[in-house]
């Protein structure tokens, strides 16, 4: 035990000695960074850390120290990084955003794009959003959508990007990198689905039931019960509702909302078949302006990350230094590049927020192709 004590002591006096050296390093750094704001030098010199690590882990006697010093000073220099990015914004140098605060979105004499049809969970999503004074459409696919207010024959588009129980709509993350359009609002619906088949079906009339490939899922439970029964899936809940409707047969049925079951004259066959009763999908408002509300409370960016160990670890650490709360992150493949992935994040925050803007350039500097989806 004495032993142990003694080699205890040892332990916290070298501890010692590291903090003491840390915080002239980080003394260091901030001298650095005042060169750099009089000079314009960018904080993040790739080229110049990786050399730094070269040299450190050379003087490592094993490969295990080695490892260890290669992961201590890249976090000791993601953590100067940090440093200096905070004391460039402290002197105004913060850059530009390209996005414009407003006091709010306009939600009245505007036109307004959904998929789908009328009766869709996106038409709902649209009405609970804008007010009643709007001019809106509908179109088959969400690329139309986001063509159409791309084009300007829209001003706003209606999207989902998310459910409860399925997961994230991953093609909506790639259409958000195809097309500059951003997001300037969200609206949670939920989603009661019920079986919806014409006014003269029964329940045991019933071969084909038609729905969105999420909604069929999302049913599972009570589809389970009639394993009999053919599941097709269908672009949108409403349109299936539709095609049971314009083809008149009574052994189809579809999977939809009460609403476009009276939108189209159809009969609630069951009600309430979905297996989560929190059962919700979360729809984006997408517009091709570069806005943002003066309140706005959350903020989506995109980015991609090297392949080497700790890279994505470093651009999420600065969430942490900037004590900014990450509510979701998602990856998508990058087109043309397998294996690689784009990364997209959700975090609260606003954009005249100080802790943002520095977390923004500190990821913008040491990620590729960073994008910022929209403050809402």
């Amino acid at each position: 035990m004495e032993n142990l004590l003694e080699l205890r002591n040892e332990i916290d006096a070298i501890d010692k000695e590291i903090v003491g050296l840390f915080q002239k390093r980080m003394k260091i750094s901030s001298e650095v960074a005042e060169y750099k704001i009089s000079t314009g030098k960018k904080v993040f010199d790739r080229a110049r850390e990786e050399e730094k690590i070269r040299a450190v882990t050379e003087l490592a006697d094993n490969d295990f120290n080695r490892h260890g010093i290669e992961e201590l000073f890249q976090q000791i220099m993601s953590m100067s990084r940090k440093l200096q990015y905070q004391l460039l914004a402290q002197n105004g140098v913060v850059g530009r955003l390209p996005f414009i605060a407003v006091e709010e979105i306009e939600k009245s004499r505007v036109r307004v794009v959904f998929q789908g049809v009328e009766g869709a969970y996106s038409e709902a999503a649209m009405k609970a959003f804008f007010q009643d004074d709007i001019t809106s459409f509908h179109v088959e696919h969400w690329r139309d959508a986001m063509e159409a207010i791309a084009e300007g024959s829209a001003d706003f588009a209606v999207l989902p990007i998310e459910n409860s129980t399925a997961g994230s709509v991953s093609d909506m993350y790639d259409l958000l990198m195809e097309f500059e359009n951003y997001i300037v609002g969200e609206q949670v619906i939920r989603c009661q689905h019920n079986l919806l088949g014409l006014p003269d079906a029964e329940l045991s009339d019933i071969k084909t039931v038609y729905s969105h490939s999420q909604a069929l899922s999302q049913c599972k439970e009570y589809l389970g019960t009639h394993r009999d029964w053919k599941q097709i899936p269908m672009v949108n809940t409403a349109m299936a509702a539709k095609k049971v409707k314009e083809d008149g047969d009574k052994t189809q049925a579809a999977i939809a909302s009460a609403y476009a079951g009276e939108k189209f004259g159809l009969k609630v066959l069951a009600d309430k078949i979905y297996d989560n009763e929190a059962n919700s999908t979360r729809f984006i408002i997408v517009t091709n302006q570069r806005i943002f509300r003066w309140d706005a409370k959350k903020i989506s960016i995109s980015f991609e990350v090297p392949h080497t160990s700790g890279s994505l670890y470093n651009i999420l650490s600065h969430f942490i230094y900037n004590n900014l709360n990450m509510t979701k992150i998602e990856s998508r493949p990058i087109p043309g590049r397998n294996w690689e992935y784009r990364f997209f994040i959700d975090f609260e925050g606003n954009l005249n927020d100080g802790g943002v803007k520095n977390a923004l350039r500190g990821i913008r500097e040491e990620a590729n192709n960073m994008r910022i989806l929209g403050n809402y």
